[in-house]
């Protein structure tokens, strides 16, 4: 972490948090804002000359980021217009990626984009459309298997397997298979030029 002055290395812990950060389909974007507001704030504390050591003490503020982003979406102020637009982006992005695909996985994929649009119109409470952006990315990752083949997905399967070995003893079974889930369905939609269905990384 660069404003933490020197790389602060993740504990199970810190984990945890993050993927629970990712299931209540908070974005990115507000996550780093609460980060930063929790240290601007150890910025100015009497404790400021003691580093932060875990992402734990960013939680308040992160939750508190999210609490300002849901009310402002509620309310429909500028800052609600962000979830239409992050699902309106996807679509574009899916546009792009599935003119890479043959006849009839690209209307597969045409599908999903006019349900992206279509959601984008009434978008609902994040958390829930965090939820269906899952559901549709799954179907997109079992798209991408099919044209890609067995093969080569096993592969891509056994490299991300070797770049996790070093953590197999350092974090829970439950975390190490949420990143590699999450790394495997990266790298098969990136193969297609496609994007992740996600408030998290897309907002």
């Amino acid at each position: 972490m660069s404003r933490r002055g020197d790389p602060l290395m993740l504990s199970n812990a810190d984990w945890l948090l993050i993927r629970a950060w990712r299931q209540a389909g908070i974005p990115l974007r507000i996550v780093l804002r609460g980060i930063r507001d929790a240290l601007d704030a150890h910025a100015h504390s009497w404790s400021r000359e003691r580093k932060v050591g875990s992402l734990r003490y960013c939680a308040a503020e992160v939750d508190a980021a999210r609490e300002r982003w849901e009310r402002a979406l509620a309310l429909g102020e500028e800052e609600g217009k962000d979830l239409p637009e992050s699902l309106r982006s996807m679509a574009e992005a899916l546009d792009a990626g599935g003119a890479r695909f043959a006849a009839g996985q690209r209307s597969r994929v045409e599908d999903v984009t006019r349900r992206l649009r279509e959601r984008a119109e009434v978008p609902g409470d994040p958390r829930e459309t965090e939820a269906w952006l899952q559901q549709e990315e799954a179907g997109l990752l079992a798209l991408c298997r099919e044209d890609v083949g067995v093969t080569a997905a096993g592969r891509l399967e056994d490299e991300i397997e070797r770049d996790l070995l070093p953590y197999r003893d350092r974090m829970p079974a439950r975390v190490l298979k949420q990143i590699r889930g999450d790394s495997i369905a990266r790298r098969l939609l990136a193969l297609r030029g496609l994007p992740r269905l996600s408030l998290f990384e897309n907002d």
